[in-house]
């Protein structure tokens, strides 16, 4: 039986606030972070990812509360990441209330911090996120927010990062994030069939038929969405009954 595919609303937060932009740029608060993470996990949510998009700029301060506060409100995994430089700040989410953290600055720039949090957590809680833009005929990892190139090329990292204990990918196509015009079906099929870990598909989200392209042709194991769900054009309802009636498993959701 094939595994039930996972829908994972995104909450970007800044300063508190849920935001939305496009190619990571031009921010608008869209909500309160642990009321749309209660409203999504009602619709059928199979987890929540919370990342501050200002935190690797600013450190991991701004994240500790509202996280507690959204952790205690939950019981599908909450995934957090942004500004998470450390084993420390690994920890400190975890001890907080995360059940995963997401490291992609923290992880290029010392790749045995994924090996030290994996032995000392467990590869389940360890989610090295990629933002990935086209170069030429392949993609570069991205730092710092997008703003910095690192001059990886995304499919070998994603594999390195694996090796290195790394229990899931977070991909997110930043040539994609916010045009909501498809995901990256090429980068994704790519490092999906690059690595043994799950891939969580993301930027790029418009419509219920780019979910169903990504987790068809782009073989991601989830895809993550911000804007459909943010502005109400569809439900985490909406999007399983959609998938169940085109084939693709999905969890259950009431």
């Amino acid at each position: 039986m094939a595994l039930a595919k996972r829908i994972i609303p995104c909450l970007d937060v800044k300063d508190g606030a849920v935001v939305k932009g496009v190619r990571f740029k031009g921010l608008t608060d869209v909500g309160d972070p642990p009321s749309l993470a209660v409203k999504y996990q009602e619709q059928g949510a199979d987890e929540i990812v919370f990342l501050d998009v200002n935190a690797t700029l600013a450190g991991a301060e701004t994240l500790r509360a509202a996280v507690q506060k959204t952790a205690e409100q939950l019981f599908v995994p909450l995934t957090v990441g942004g500004g998470v430089r450390t084993f420390e700040d690994v920890k400190t989410m975890l001890r907080v209330g995360a059940d995963k953290v997401s490291i992609n600055t923290a992880a290029v720039a010392d790749p045995l911090l994924i090996t030290e949090c994996a032995n000392a957590f467990g590869s389940q809680c360890v989610v090295v996120a990629i933002d990935a833009k086209r170069v030429g005929d392949s993609w570069l990892v991205h730092t710092h927010s997008g703003t910095r190139s690192s001059q990886l090329d995304a499919v070998e990292w994603a594999k390195e990062v694996c090796e290195r204990g790394a229990g899931e990918i977070l991909l997110t196509s930043m040539d994609c994030d916010g045009v909501k015009d498809g995901y990256d079906i090429e980068l994704t099929k790519s490092i999906v069939r690059s690595v043994s870990v799950p891939v969580i598909a993301s930027g790029g989200c418009g419509t219920i038929e780019h979910i169903v392209e990504v987790l068809s042709e782009g073989e991601a194991d989830a895809a993550l969405a911000a804007s459909i769900f943010h502005y109400n054009e569809l439900s985490v309802r909406d999007v399983k009954s959609l998938l169940a009636s085109r084939g693709i498993p999905v969890r259950w959701c009431g």
